[in-house]
């Protein structure tokens, strides 16, 4: 990439700022499952400034307590990006996400995991934010709109070409350059396919379930998603009700979020697939690998899907290698930002293997869908099988919102990544000290 006609020559990064961001989700218990009973949604939230007035937003998700660490993780990669000229970063935004998680020093936190990691990839979100903000364009246009060349020099090979070399993520993304116009403006016409975890909060009682079921149907969503592993008899009557609220052409997926060991997660989706559940997400650790690959064979045709909590490519890669998962779901603020998932999408073209991403938290939807929208236009060039999930919370807060209709994602047509919180948010919710926060007592909080 280069940065031509975009008038950054003088230009350098002046600043980045942080904010701790936490909405008190818990009070509802949207958001609750078997891991997370009580999560207050959370943004450790950043804005890069450039010495000429230009703007980037983006964000790392937490569910509560810790986003102050995360806040000092972002805080701590400041010195590797104020005074860097725009051009230069915007030029080859590969090398900038590696200067972010190849430090010497910070990457011993790491490296390419955890907070700092996480930290890297707010950062890189917000430059690219910034890039197309410069641009005029959302980054899914954005992205779609690079040359195969420039899209596969954002990837670091260095950990991944025994299972995916540079010249076969260049053939992946040539024999997908036909056909790009007509899907892009196939996916301005339709949107994206999505689906919704709103009826299926672990704490909501069976009564919200239901209506918040029908709800969804009725909305126009062919697939939803239930929270799982708390309590085998509860999952079994949830997951009948919910099957008799939607009927049978439905999918329905289940998600456990990591509450299970390998044998006892074959023995309850053996329980459960009376009811023909979809998928099981995160069924045990999200490290072990061998262990996705023996849930995935014991619970067969039950697909086994993870990746939200799946921290960088390289974990991406050995679950593919494998044979560990149907459904790959990256994360938007997991990884180190667009760049490092351009690498995640890549992978799963090469095995076959669809990307349903993970949106459930604040701001992930907002950004999440740019990556979908751009694999569709220029990587994998499908919606077969793929849907992006949906959560209706706290889309009201983000200057460019979500928007779903008749069960799909309409795309963005506003510049950048979506990620810009309204300043009146981040001063209502900053913690400890906005309003919202101010008068809470703190052994109120969960």
């Amino acid at each position: 990439m280069t940065s031509d006609g975009l008038g950054l020559d003088t230009e350098v990064i002046s600043a980045l700022e942080t904010a701790d961001v936490r909405f008190p989700t818990s009070a509802q218990l949207d958001g609750s499952d078997a891991m997370n009973p009580e999560p207050d949604y959370s943004a450790a939230y950043v804005v890069l400034r450039t010495s000429s007035g230009g703007v980037g937003y983006g964000l790392a998700f937490t569910v509560g307590r810790g986003n102050d660490v995360q806040v000092a993780a972002i805080e701590a990669l400041a010195p590797l990006v104020v005074g860097l000229p725009v051009a230069e970063v915007l030029g080859d935004l590969g090398a900038f996400s590696r200067r972010l998680t190849g430090d010497s020093q910070l990457r011993w936190l790491g490296p390419h995991k955890g907070v700092i990691h996480m930290a890297a990839g707010a950062v890189v979100n917000a430059m690219w934010d910034l890039y197309g903000r410069r641009a005029g364009k959302p980054v899914w246009q954005l992205l779609s709109d690079l040359t195969p060349r420039q899209l596969v020099d954002l990837v670091d090979f260095r950990y991944l070409s025994d299972a995916l070399t540079a010249d076969e993520a260049l053939d992946i993304l040539e024999r997908a350059r036909e056909g790009r116009g007509a899907r892009r403006d196939e996916l301005l016409r339709n949107g994206y396919p999505a689906y919704t975890t709103t009826p299926g909060w672990l704490g909501y009682s069976d009564d919200k379930l239901v209506t918040l079921a029908r709800e969804a149907v009725a909305d126009g969503f062919h697939h939803i998603k239930l929270k799982v592993g708390a309590d085998r008899d509860a999952d079994v009557w949830r997951m009948r009700i919910a099957r008799e609220a939607v009927g049978p052409d439905v999918r329905i997926a289940v998600d456990a979020n990591q509450a299970w060991g390998v044998q006892e997660a074959i023995d309850w989706m053996r329980l459960l697939a009376p009811y023909d559940p979809y998928w099981i997400e995160e069924p045990t650790s999200p490290d072990d690998v061998l262990g996705h690959a023996a849930i995935r064979q014991g619970v067969a045709p039950v697909r086994v899907a993870t990746g939200e909590h799946t921290h960088n490519a390289v974990m991406f890669k050995q679950l593919l290698q494998a044979g560990a998962i149907d459904i790959l779901q990256l994360d938007a603020t997991r990884v180190a930002g667009v760049t490092e998932n351009v690498a995640i999408l890549l992978l799963a073209a090469k095995f076959g293997i669809p990307v349903c991403p993970h949106a459930g938290g604040v701001g992930l939807c907002e950004m999440v869908q740019h990556l979908a929208m751009f694999d569709y236009v220029a990587v994998s060039a499908s919606t077969q099988d793929r849907v992006v999930e949906y959560v209706d919370h706290l889309h009201e807060h983000f200057v460019d919102p979500a928007t779903i209709a008749r069960g799909r994602y309409i795309a963005p047509r506003l510049p950048g990544l979506s990620a810009q919180l309204k300043p009146a948010s981040v001063e209502a919710y900053r913690f400890p000290d906005g309003p919202r926060w101010a008068d809470t007592d703190p052994a109120a909080i969960p």
